[in-house]
């Protein structure tokens, strides 16, 4: 390991964002690098002096409702998926059977507005404790086969975690009343749910970048397979994600 790629990996090391292989390289990296030694003791202080801070802000009711009231209104003929998303918000039974994942549905390109509306929204279910993965990643090789048996499709799941997108692991979520997956990643602090989808469009469609919400919404297409990556980072760190993953799965098809 060299320096520069260690230093991608030591604040994911100081926040406990790392499987345990990665964990050991960068420490054994550490061990024997003054250069690494002095920046991960200068992260380490920051990270200590921060958590020492009484930073903390509990959010009022009001801001709940606000943000309820701010969600996408559900159209009149489907009010009973908007049933089931909302039990996946109020922590239902269901929601605990939705916890990781990607999935086969047909997308249709008239839904597509009101299918990225239901990403966001199923990004924000996944914020809430014990609702972001159900399988947690010691490395893509753990993740991949959780989703055997469980979906139509087995998605791509690609470690990036060396490319300072740390893989944390994968649930199943709803979207358009359908079970789909989410694979997971964070980027510092922040989370990253990539859903895949399968679709009839085999085409290779570029990437487009949406905000919903003051969210961020990366969509592109190829080999029969849809994807959306959302995230609250800036949209060139969601862009450079996406253009990394699309870098990976190729470089693994050519494989």
């Amino acid at each position: 390991m060299t320096c520069d790629e260690a230093e991608i990996l030591l604040h994911a090391l100081v926040d406990g964002e790392l499987d345990a292989g990665h964990s050991s390289e960068v420490e054994a990296h550490v061990a024997t690098c003054p250069r690494c030694t002095a920046e991960l003791a200068a992260i380490r202080q920051m990270h200590d002096a921060v958590a020492g801070a009484d930073l903390k802000y509990t959010a009022p009711p009001l801001l709940r409702k606000r943000i309820e009231a701010a969600l996408p209104q559900p159209r009149a003929a489907v009010p009973s998926r908007r049933s089931i998303l909302k039990g996946f918000a109020m922590g239902s039974a269901v929601s605990a059977l939705a916890a990781t994942g990607l999935v086969a549905i047909l997308v249709n390109k008239d839904d597509q507005q009101l299918v990225e509306a239901e990403i966001v929204s199923a990004h924000l279910r996944s914020l809430q404790a014990g609702h972001l993965t159900d399988v947690i990643s010691t490395d893509q090789h753990t993740v991949k086969p959780w989703f055997n048996g469980k979906l139509d499709v087995s998605p791509p799941v690609i470690d990036l975690t060396a490319q300072g997108f740390t893989l944390i692991g994968g649930r199943l979520d709803y979207v358009d009343a359908r079970a789909i997956g989410a694979v997971v990643y964070k980027r510092r602090q922040h989370v990253i749910n990539l859903f895949v989808a399968q679709t009839a469009d085999t085409a290779q469609h570029a990437a487009k970048m949406d905000t919903i919400q003051g969210f961020n919404i990366r969509r592109w297409g190829e080999s029969g397979m849809k994807f959306w990556a959302v995230s609250d980072i800036g949209a060139d760190e969601l862009n450079e994600f996406g253009a990394k993953f699309e870098t990976a799965m190729n470089a693994n098809k050519e494989g």
